[in-house]
């Protein structure tokens, strides 16, 4: 293999998009490559379907578009991976669990025809928590997908969106479309090293995308920049009838999301360490303090800020799993209470548990959702981000209870509730050579103002661009 095709798997997604665009690289080339790691990488479990012989027919059809003249867009060509709840007609769609398996797909989601429409090559779907029920990633039924960051110690790849996570980090997709209910884009991103995006409620419509909670559901993408990040996100991005919380997004801030980013406006506000739902490791916290000193060094200002009294993000991220746990109920919870379904017991207690909380309970979480909105975003006023860390800790070794990660969702969660924009950085790597990150979150509907910030902080505490030793693996 040429060097030029080594460095092929860990390129940005515009950059392979330019190549293909400037005719250097064939979308058949790059599809070729792509599919052959991922048949070399099958011990890495990062795909749940392989959808080679689409992906070919996808790419032969972007190179004849673009010998035409005709070009679909800046990922025109560009590879990618979606998250197994996010259906495509004719593949099967198991939501990680083995309860659903054989189960195929006789719709497509909105998300994978706006994808084709860009002329994206969709390599397959990705593997996930089951039920997209848990941060850690960990899959006892269909397996786990490898963090590929230690060849020796099975840890967490962080979820739901494992497989999505992985097969970027692994250089088995340029980009990955994943799905966030209570962090779990940012989780995966976090713990592989990559950029995870969060948009705002309603910004990317769910339509066919088989649901954990309709509240609280959002889709969103894992790549390498943030550039990546807004310019997927922004030719998703749209009102779709099919989606109601689609209709509820003002135009204006679907229209800034695809203009050209600007420069920060204000301050970047700094969450309060008594503030946070969860406290952190020694090795985070040092790399939390490193991050914050060189924005610092950089002349970035940075605002101290502590949360009105009412704005509790500890109770934002339980009232996150309430509501979480009480629509989740709604739609598995005749499987859980199914004995005979092959469920994963740990998911299984997780759904179970909704069935316990009372309508009145669910309710008051939802009022207290809307004033919470409103409570941040008046909060927030004058700021361009609150920046707060993204994990406790970085990715551990899975545990059978697994309750080892369960600070990922007490700092993950809030953003969740909040219907909020946000975005996991890397930050930085621990003395075992992990990757940590960082957050930064916006209210509902600024999200460009939010990649604006992101865009400005990934350049200041630009990480290294190192990558996993996948020997292991063969590859």
């Amino acid at each position: 293999m040429s060097e030029q095709e080594t460095a092929l798997h860990f390129r940005d997604a515009l950059e392979i998009g330019r190549e293909i665009r400037q005719g250097r690289l064939s979308a058949r080339q790059v599809a070729t490559h792509f599919l052959d790691r991922i048949e070399r990488a099958t011990a890495l479990n990062a795909y749940s379907v392989v959808t080679a012989e689409r992906a070919l027919a996808q790419a032969e059809a972007a190179d004849r578009l673009l010998a035409a003249g005709i070009v679909l867009g800046p990922f025109h060509g560009v590879p990618v991976a979606v998250k197994d709840s996010i259906q495509w007609e004719g593949t099967e769609a198991t939501l990680g669990s083995q309860a659903r398996v054989g189960q195929i797909s006789t719709d497509t989601a909105a998300a994978v025809r706006l994808l084709a429409a860009q002329g994206m090559v969709v390599l397959g779907k990705t593997r996930m928590t089951e039920f997209a029920f848990g941060l850690s990633g960990q899959n006892a039924t269909q397996g786990t997908a490898r963090n590929p960051w230690d060849a020796s110690v099975a840890r967490a790849p962080g979820g739901s969106s494992s497989g999505s996570g992985v097969a970027v980090a692994a250089g088995l997709a340029p980009i990955a479309l994943g799905g966030d209910t209570g962090g779990s884009v940012r989780a995966p991103a976090t713990l592989n090293g990559l950029v995870g995006y969060k948009p705002s409620t309603g910004m990317i419509s769910r339509a066919a995308s088989l649901p954990l909670s309709h509240t609280l559901d959002v889709l969103g993408p894992l790549t390498r920049s943030v550039a990546d990040a807004r310019r997927f996100a922004a030719a998703l991005s749209g009102p779709d009838i099919d989606d109601p919380a689609t209709l509820d997004m003002p135009p204006a801030c679907v229209a800034a999301l695809r203009q050209s980013a600007a420069p920060m406006t204000g301050p970047v506000a700094v969450l309060a360490p008594q503030a946070w739902p969860a406290s952190l490791d020694a090795a985070t916290q040092a790399l939390w303090q490193q991050a914050l000193d060189r924005l610092e060094h950089a002349g970035l200002e940075l605002c101290p800020w502590q949360p009105p009294p009412e704005l509790s993000f500890e109770r934002m991220a339980e009232d996150n799993s309430l509501v979480l746990a009480y629509e989740a109920y709604r739609y598995y919870g005749s499987l859980a209470r199914d004995p005979e379904q092959p469920l994963w017991h740990i998911v299984r207690e997780r759904i179970a548990a909704g069935g316990r909380i009372d309508t009145a309970s669910y309710h008051a979480a939802l009022q207290r959702r809307g004033a919470d909105m409103l409570a941040f975003a008046r909060a927030m006023y004058g700021h361009a981000a609150l920046l707060m860390p993204a994990c406790d800790q970085a990715a551990q070794a899975l545990d059978a209870d697994d309750l080892r990660h369960a600070g990922l969702g007490k700092l993950l969660r809030p953003g969740n509730f909040l219907g909020a924009a946000a975005i996991s950085l890397p930050s930085g790597f621990d003395d075992q050579g992990l990757p940590s990150g960082i957050q930064l979150m916006a209210p509902h509907s600024c999200d460009a103002a939010l990649l604006d910030s992101a865009r400005i902080i990934e350049d200041i505490l630009a990480v290294a661009r190192r990558h996993p030793d996948l020997s292991a693996w063969g590859l």
